[in-house]
């Protein structure tokens, strides 16, 4: 029996970063959601997804390439909050723990 597929909603921000995005990034970014994030969370090594400390509720990094993936799972629903560069994550990550 297939595992059950977890829906994955973007932010309306996340949208939009994704829509800035070129075709070469946005396909590896949709390949890697759809790859890691489309089936009830698994293994995939270390670095490839990460739960991060000090965020309630928590906040999950999925890493594609030059990118990170910024997201939370509510019930069985996965939230893309932000696509960043890897430059722009420090950065992005103070906003989201300050606001």
């Amino acid at each position: 029996m297939p595992s059950p597929r977890i829906e994955v909603v973007f932010s309306p921000s996340a949208q939009r970063e994704m829509e800035d995005l070129d075709i070469r990034a946005a396909l590896q970014i949709t390949q890697d959601i759809k790859t890691y994030l489309s089936f009830p969370i698994q293994r995939f090594g270390k670095t490839r997804l990460k739960k991060l400390t000090g965020f309630t509720p928590p906040l999950y990094r999925l890493r594609s390439g030059d990118y990170r993936i910024y997201y939370r799972i509510v019930e069985r629903v996965v939230v893309i909050l932000a696509i960043t560069q890897k430059k722009d994550s420090e950065k992005m990550l103070k906003t989201m723990k300050s606001g």
